[in-house]
């Protein structure tokens, strides 16, 4: 009963990124017609200018692949990303299916249980990384050019930007030296003995995940963090780079500041379980940013649907074929 009732909710979930994605136009002010009218006007250089800065984008995220998992080499990296991606794309909390389809294929190819462990963990710490750093970066862009409405938003802005920075630099230290991470364990210690219960449990538990994740990762971060760092700048830069280039392919283009902040909004959105990837709601979020900068609304949900094209649709039979070409090999052997 309870694997229908897992359907039924990844069908339901599915339902609704296909109705908010069929509705994002109307929501942001335009009408399927313009999109549509933007979209088959694109030619057929710029197609092969998103596909490849798209395809280069995934080849640099393999090097975060390949630094938490020495020996993997860069195409069954892309295989397994491809392949993992596609899954987790297709359901709402797809990250343990995902994370299932990259275990069965780094098992079949020699690795063990416990390198690919450490792989999975090493390699989800740097996306965290990425998702404290963005919006981060994208507030801080914003107020360097000053669209706050207010000062008070402004200040609360940057008080956001500056936790998320102080967050993701304490976690960096807490895995690079053992006496900051039994010291941030300590302080969660403190933290938890004045909260509720609930609370409490949690950031004890937070506490003692950073020091195991450190104890079992520890050899890996010492001779690929800097793999690591370039791999997941690199990829992240690449996205930011497409989305630049679905704006200039619908002729219209941002300022570089609100560039980086649209694209900061996207990928955060992209963690809203509520729906396969954030579909539909990652979508209207965005192109509704779009339009706040002034863009037209029909050329700001043409870029979104381009750009959410390459970074989800594209990718379910791109890992379609990856996990196929997978089976045959390894029914082959």
């Amino acid at each position: 009963m309870a694997g229908w009732r897992r359907v039924l909710l990844s069908a339901a979930s599915l339902a609704l990124g296909v109705a908010l994605v069929a509705l994002m136009p109307r929501l942001v002010g335009a009408d399927w017609k313009g999109v549509w009218r933007i979209l088959s006007g694109l030619d057929p250089g710029t197609a092969v200018l998103l596909c490849a800065l798209w395809a280069l984008g995934l080849w640099a995220y393999t090097y975060v692949l390949t630094g938490s998992l020495p020996g993997l080499g860069n195409g069954r990296a892309f295989q397994l990303n491809a392949a993992g991606s596609a899954v987790s794309d297709l359901l709402p909390l797809g990250g343990a299916a995902g994370v299932a389809v990259t275990f069965a294929m780094a098992r079949s190819w020699g690795f063990s249980t416990a390198a690919v462990t450490v792989s999975t963990l090493v390699s989800g710490v740097w996306n965290v990384f990425g998702r404290l750093l963005l919006p981060a970066v994208g507030i801080g862009a914003l107020l360097l050019i000053g669209r706050a409405p207010s000062r008070e938003l402004a200040f609360a802005a940057g008080t956001a930007a500056l936790v998320l920075l102080a967050v993701a630099l304490v976690l960096a230290g807490a895995l690079r030296w053992e006496r900051a991470a039994h010291a941030l364990d300590a302080w969660l210690g403190r933290l938890a003995g004045r909260l509720p219960a609930r609370p409490a449990r949690l950031l004890r538990a937070l506490g003692g995940s950073l020091l195991r994740i450190r104890e079992q990762t520890l050899d890996v971060l010492r001779t690929s963090w800097l793999t690591l760092t370039l791999g997941m700048a690199a990829y992240l830069l690449l996205q930011g780079v497409l989305l630049h280039a679905c704006l200039w392919a619908v002729g219209d283009t941002l300022h570089l500041a609100e560039t980086i902040a649209v694209f900061a909004l996207n990928r955060a959105l992209t963690s809203a379980v509520v729906t396969p990837g954030g579909s539909g709601i990652t979508e209207t979020g965005t192109a509704a940013l779009l339009v706040h900068f002034g863009l037209d609304a029909s050329a700001a949900a043409a870029a979104v649907l381009l750009y959410s094209f390459f970074t989800f649709l594209v990718e379910i039979p791109v890992g379609a074929a990856a996990g196929a070409y997978w089976l045959v090999r390894r029914s082959g052997n």
